[in-house]
């Protein structure tokens, strides 16, 4: 595409026109509802992390104090400050929610994002609905234009798309003009980043991703509405963000845009019943079926059937994941979690610290667990578990999970988000008074004024 042929109307044109004509009055109950259950869940998520390392390091490192609330801690910070320290905290423990298409983890890059650009600019509680409703909503589209090559490119979804959700969150909060939105999404394509090689030796930086894609959606959006300009073919352009980060211009750019605000995949938002990578979840369901029969000691092999484009992330260096290196790196190993939920009946967020992926006689049934991909596995579309165990006398016992629980097919009832979340804060420290509190706080906040104040520490 050269600039003699650039299009009349780009992508990022249509999109804006779409975000900018939405009224939050018509949004649909399935999809406010699906916004509300994701505040409850990023708010546990929140205080479950705070007082882990990765989040002291963040809150250290911020120098900019301003009016914004960081989940769970005294200290108050910038907008963009306190979007990363929430971010991360919220994706810090891979106990956030999932976007099966993609697969991306949306709460915790635009709740953060927009809570504090509202808290910061006085913005209401519908601006928040607004700008969480459409941020998500673009976040997840774009992970379907062209799906697994940004992993296969070695960028990590959540950050690259984060950064563009974000803007687009944030940017409606705002109630930007269509070329301002347009120029928000020109320039935090140059501003996503997240690499994947955190997986080599279970580093932090995954964490960090979904923080700083909310902070850069805010500053691109605060530059849009100050007039900065930004290429607005920045989607398609032949040096484009999907150029960049997928290494591809072609793709399904109609899914972007084409029936924005008539179709909410935000409907579909999964919650995770556990806390590590989101395609492991239906193989954990398979194993602790068959803990209850069969014997661990009986175990020859726990053949796995899996979909290609996980493998380069849970299944491979295949030693490594077998034996993960820390208990951050057990979040992201196959091996791992299967053996897990086979030997300890569930798996947890104590099941991932560094002594727990010590344990022998979890290691020994994952040194038995093995894949082979399956040509027919329908991921990314949806996440499915298949597990074949060989025991020592032949026999051959089977387990399959269709489906992702808490994902579209199996959604987690308001009930149990609300159980996950008090389940969560109380790792983090509070107490039933104060999560009661912070739960109604958290009920309230689109009737009226964002104010996060009873959510600090």
């Amino acid at each position: 595409m050269s600039s003699n042929d650039l299009p009349k109307v780009a992508i990022a044109e249509i999109l804006a026109r779409k975000i900018h004509a939405l009224d939050v009055a018509n949004l649909p109950d399935a999809v406010r509802a699906k916004c509300e259950d994701l505040l409850i869940d990023v708010v546990g998520l929140a205080v479950t992390a705070r007082n882990e390392d990765y989040v002291k390091a963040v809150l250290a490192a911020c120098d900019d104090d301003g009016p914004c609330v960081a989940i769970g801690h005294a200290r108050l910070l910038s907008a963009a400050a306190a979007a990363l320290v929430n971010g991360t905290a919220i994706h810090g423990e891979d106990f956030d929610d999932t976007f099966e298409g993609g697969p991306i983890h949306a709460g915790a890059v635009i709740v953060p994002a927009v809570l504090a650009a509202c808290e910061r600019h006085n913005l209401d509680g519908l601006a928040a609905l607004r700008g969480i409703a459409v941020g998500v909503e673009t976040m997840c589209r774009l992970s379907t234009v062209a799906p697994t090559l940004t992993h296969k490119a070695g960028f990590h979804p959540t950050a690259v798309f984060g950064a563009m959700g974000a803007a687009a969150g944030v940017g409606a909060a705002f109630k930007l003009s269509e070329r301002q939105l347009v120029d928000a999404f020109g320039t935090v394509a140059s501003m996503a980043s997240g690499i994947i090689e955190y997986l080599a030796e279970g580093a932090w930086t995954k964490r960090l991703h979904a923080g700083w894609a909310a902070q850069s959606g805010i500053r691109a959006a605060l530059l849009g509405r100050a007039g900065f300009l930004g290429p607005r073919t920045v989607f398609e352009g032949v040096h484009g963000f999907f150029h960049g980060f997928a290494n591809t211009t072609e793709g399904d750019y109609d899914a972007i845009g084409g029936d924005f605000g008539e179709r909410w995949v935000t409907e579909t938002l999964a919650f995770k019943p556990y806390p590590c990578g989101t395609m492991t979840h239906p193989y954990i369901d398979c194993a602790r079926r068959l803990a209850k029969r069969i014997n661990p000691d009986d175990v020859v092999e726990m053949m796995c059937d899996v979909g290609e484009g996980t493998v380069h992330r849970l299944w491979e260096p295949h030693a490594a994941k077998q034996k993960p290196g820390n208990g951050y790196a057990g979040k992201f190993s196959q091996p791992y979690c299967i053996a897990t939920a086979f030997v300890r009946g569930n798996v947890g967020l104590s099941d991932f610290s560094d002594a727990a992926v010590r344990d022998p006689a979890v290691l020994a049934l994952a040194a038995k667990v093995r894949y082979r991909i399956d040509p027919n596995n329908p991921y990314p579309k949806n996440f499915t578990g298949h597990i074949r165990v060989t025991l020592r006398d032949g026999t051959v016992v089977e387990e399959r999970q269709p489906y992702m629980r808490g994902g579209a097919q199996e959604p987690l009832t308001r009930a149990d988000v609300q159980d996950k979340f008090l389940l969560n804060v109380t790792h983090g420290g509070w107490t039933a008074a104060r999560a009661a509190q912070a739960l109604e706080t958290v009920g309230m906040l689109f009737e009226g004024p964002v104010n996060l104040a009873l959510l600090r520490e």
